[in-house]
């Protein structure tokens, strides 16, 4: 068992209502430092409504969980500072240039004033839009406009990065070269925590917690996944551990931790 110097995320019994709906069902799991981890799942599974619990959004209806070391019940605005965060949906302001953005977020997050020159070569260097800081973000390819949003979700250089969707309605080779720059920043020592809906976008996480409706299924590496599930298969594939989960039961007693 890892020691609690060595997690980054841990959640136990999670719980969010809306009514009577039940958006996420009593979810356990942790995340270890520098690791990506992937939460893999349909739309509506509730990978979005525990990203936000977890990056102090929402506030969780029952359970108990950290990040960075911090309460997720009573230290929500203290964890903002300590994470990054890029939305399912671009955080960008359109209207506002390239330049613009990267000194709202600045703010935002309180980098120092001393070091803000710095960051924002920096953004700008690891974007490509060195000679573009005057264009508006709209008019930007979305590609650029993803790694713009994901640049200014590491600004204040924070220790975890919580990415929802970050991939979503982008083409095939842009989302091959932003999950090399995901792979980049896990090798400097920042723990990615990714929600996802592509299967093979899932095979680029140390560990993947596969939710339905709510409930975690499984929990475990794509390799252990596959070696559990779908051994019998010629060519097992996370789809088809998916598939298979969902048949054993449609709404699980509890997930299984490998």
């Amino acid at each position: 068992m890892p020691g609690p110097e060595s997690i980054a995320v841990s959640v136990a019994d999670l719980e969010k209502r809306f009514g009577s709906f039940v958006a996420v069902d009593r979810i356990s799991f942790s995340v270890k430092r520098g690791e990506i981890f992937g939460f893999l799942g349909a739309n509506g599974a509730g990978k979005s409504t525990t990203i936000r619990m977890l990056c102090g959004i929402l506030s969780p209806t029952s359970g108990s969980g950290q990040v960075a070391g911090l309460d997720i019940m009573r230290q929500s605005e203290a964890i903002k500072s300590r994470i990054g965060y890029m939305s399912q949906k671009f955080s960008l302001y359109q209207d506002m240039t390239v330049a613009e953005n990267i000194d709202f977020f600045m703010g935002i997050y309180g980098v120092a004033r001393r070091r803000r020159a710095e960051r924002k070569a920096w953004a700008l260097e690891m974007t490509r839009l060195q000679d573009s800081g005057g264009m508006l973000t709209g008019t930007l390819p979305t590609g650029l406009r993803q790694r713009l949003a994901l640049g200014c979700a590491l600004l204040h250089e924070p220790e975890i990065v919580f990415l929802d969707e970050p991939t979503s309605g982008v083409d095939p080779g842009t989302r091959r070269r932003f999950w090399a720059f995901i792979r980049e920043l896990a090798g400097a020592g920042i723990t990615i925590f990714v929600t996802t809906h592509y299967m093979d976008e899932a095979e680029n996480c140390d560990r993947i917690a596969m939710i339905f409706s709510g409930r975690i299924l499984a929990c475990a590496s794509p390799a252990e996944l596959k070696r559990t599930f779908a051994a019998d298969m010629a060519r097992p594939s996370l789809q088809q551990v998916f598939i298979h989960l969902m048949k054993s039961s449609a709404r699980p007693a509890a997930g299984v931790e490998l």
